[in-house]
């Protein structure tokens, strides 16, 4: 029997519009991608606006502001750069990829830039510089693992270097960069709740997080530096709805998923409606230092496999690793083993201080957030509705 844990369809292992978005992904990503860092700490060195809620609008000056973001053609940056053209406040959005945005309208400006190619800084530089962009909107990350661990390290971790060194030529006033909450890591002596002033403790050999929380690290220390620009981190829980696609998706979309004897705990989702309302209120006001972004509400993992119409596949922790480990060896899996342990201990996060500081309140929960992936996913499954999530 095929492990649970496998992709329901190994030869699209890894999101192709994820992988050819936000410079350099879509640059000979080895063919086997089918598809350190020690704790960050936990709040930026840059000064953060704890004790003031009521935040600062972003000028838009006498024509407009310029935004530009990177990863342009993935999920996040395609609906923003929708929503971006629809704001009159905005002047001109600039796409910095490989591959143009199929939302792009008549403000849109595409530059085409490898983020891991050396002299990408300059080019950077340059765009910023003409383009006068005043925020910068980084979304260069992959939503999924991938076993290419040498190019997405050279995307993300390197491609961030690239960027930050291009940015500190030019006079930007805001930065703003994704990251997730699975950072956290799942250990059995997690809180219930985990706030930004805990570290991140996520498996530090697995790729997947470290570049993460390098570029975590990079951001907090250009915003250290960088006197005047304000630096925004978004930490987003995973992020559900109908027409995104990652790993997690991919996890629930099998008839029968695996989950580990003797564990269930408690998960927590964004909608994506909520993840990009919460990118757009970043990009209007200004909201110095780190913020999670999650649905209200947490579910058991038995509790969301039942919801979405699955079948629980209990496996020992002992066997699943070798399992998973063997799977993601033959490209067959949707993770690495690391992310079992997000099947045994729990990774939730407070939303406390985005509601406080920013006002973000998600009109989704992580229950609702659920059930809309569960309702487009049923007709999928019977083939009634034929489109790819993005």
């Amino acid at each position: 029997m095929a492990s649970p844990f496998e992709h329901p369809d190994a030869a699209a292992h890894d999101d192709p519009a994820e992988r050819n978005s936000a410079a350099g992904a879509d640059r000979a990503a080895p063919a086997a991608d089918p598809g350190v860092a020690t704790s960050s700490p936990g709040e930026p060195a840059a000064a953060e606006a704890e004790a003031a809620p009521v935040s600062r609008q972003a000028s838009s000056g006498p024509r407009g502001r310029v935004v530009a973001l990177t990863g342009a053609a993935s999920f996040l940056g395609r609906n923003l750069i929708g929503i971006l053209e629809e704001d009159p406040r905005i002047a001109r959005v600039v796409a910095i990829d490989l591959k143009p945005p199929d939302t792009g309208g008549s403000k849109l400006r595409l530059h085409t830039v490898d983020l891991t190619a050396p002299a990408s800084e300059e080019h950077v530089a340059e765009v910023l510089a003409a383009e006068q962009v005043d925020t910068l909107v980084h979304l260069c990350f992959l939503s999924s693992p991938t076993p290419a661990t040498a190019w997405a390290h050279e995307l993300e971790s390197v491609g961030t270097m690239h960027l930050l060194h291009g940015a500190r030529q030019a006079s930007l006033r805001k930065l703003i960069l994704w990251s997730q909450t699975i950072l956290y890591g799942a250990h059995p002596t997690n809180p219930n709740f985990l706030t930004e002033k805990h570290p991140l403790r996520a498996d530090p050999e697995e790729r997947f997080f470290a570049d993460k929380m390098a570029a975590e690290r990079e951001f907090n220390a250009f915003g250290a530096r960088a006197k005047g620009t304000t630096v925004t981190i978004l930490r987003t829980a995973p992020i559900l709805g109908p027409t995104v696609q990652n790993y997690l998706t991919r996890y629930l979309a099998r008839r029968l998923v695996m989950t580990m004897l003797g564990f269930d705990p408690l998960w927590q989702f964004i909608h994506e409606v909520d993840a990009i309302a919460a990118f757009k209120l970043a990009i209007d006001s200004d909201f110095p230092g780190t913020f999670n972004i999650v649905g209200d509400g947490v579910l058991p993992v038995s509790t969301i496999v039942r919801l979405a119409g699955r079948t629980s596949f209990p496996v020992l922790h002992s066997a699943a690793g070798p399992l998973v480990a063997a799977l993601w060896a033959a490209h067959a899996a949707i993770a690495p083993p690391s992310f079992l342990r997000y099947l045994r201990y729990v990774c939730v996060a407070d939303g406390e201080k985005a509601a406080r500081v920013m006002g973000f309140r998600p009109v989704y929960s992580t229950r609702e957030a659920l059930l809309d992936y569960t309702s487009a996913q049923r007709l999928r499954d019977v083939r009634l509705l034929q489109e790819t999530p993005a």
